[in-house]
């Protein structure tokens, strides 16, 4: 369990919250609306309306005793820069900053963020990659070049094991799962048999996923 600040409570700071508490985890919430303050508190340990922008508010926080905090400001850049810098100033272990294009990235890097989140750019990269071919049903962006993808067993790959099929030697790939019914096995053996009810979670660079599969 984490203690965690967040700061922001518009419709992606919300949805935080309500994952966060879903996790288990203690989380204090900031919003300068009331109405945003008064929605969020049956998902948070505890929240307060006030300007996170203002040093003396931050400070009655207690912004050390946090493991990290989120700045999920959206509609007010200087806002969430101001506040991203004073967390930092006072103390933060970890912050980690909304951003909406790579110019904010770069202000909120340079001003005391540790780690930058894009929720509309990684949602729409997800949803190009997801709906672009009719055999991809999930896909997680490791970094730049990696990726875990969920796809469609390929035809020549049903009735084979994963020790005969030897994907890490031949294409360097890692079958990391298969799904089947809505069930996730990650016991994956080179004796696993592959059907086709089945999906696969493979783990690989994206070129060499997409050139594999096809996508």
């Amino acid at each position: 369990m984490k203690s965690i600040l967040l700061v922001g409570l518009g419709r992606f700071g919300r949805h935080i919250a309500e994952k966060l508490n879903a996790l288990n985890h203690q989380v204090m919430a900031v919003d300068r609306r009331e109405g945003r303050v008064d929605a969020i508190l049956p998902f948070v340990t505890n929240a307060q309306i006030g300007d996170s922008t203002n040093p003396d508010f931050l400070t009655s926080l207690g912004i050390r005793n946090f493991d990290f905090c989120i700045v999920a400001i959206g509609d007010d850049f200087q806002s969430s820069l101001e506040t991203t810098s004073l967390l930092k100033e006072l103390g933060a272990r970890l912050v980690v900053s909304r951003a909406a294009s790579d110019v904010h990235a770069k202000f909120l890097l340079r001003n005391g963020a540790d780690e930058i989140i894009y929720p509309e750019k990684q949602l729409a990269n997800w949803v190009a990659i997801r709906y672009s071919a009719d055999h991809i049903f999930d896909y997680i962006e490791l970094d730049d070049e990696h990726a875990i993808f969920e796809v469609q067993v390929p035809k020549e790959w049903v009735g084979k094991t994963v020790g005969e099929l030897d994907v890490r030697k031949k294409y360097s790939l890692n079958i990391m799962g298969l799904k089947e019914n809505g069930k996730m096995n990650l016991t994956v053996t080179p004796d696993t048999g592959i059907t086709d009810r089945q999906t696969l979670l493979v783990l690989g660079t994206m070129k060499q996923i997409q050139r594999v599969f096809h996508l």
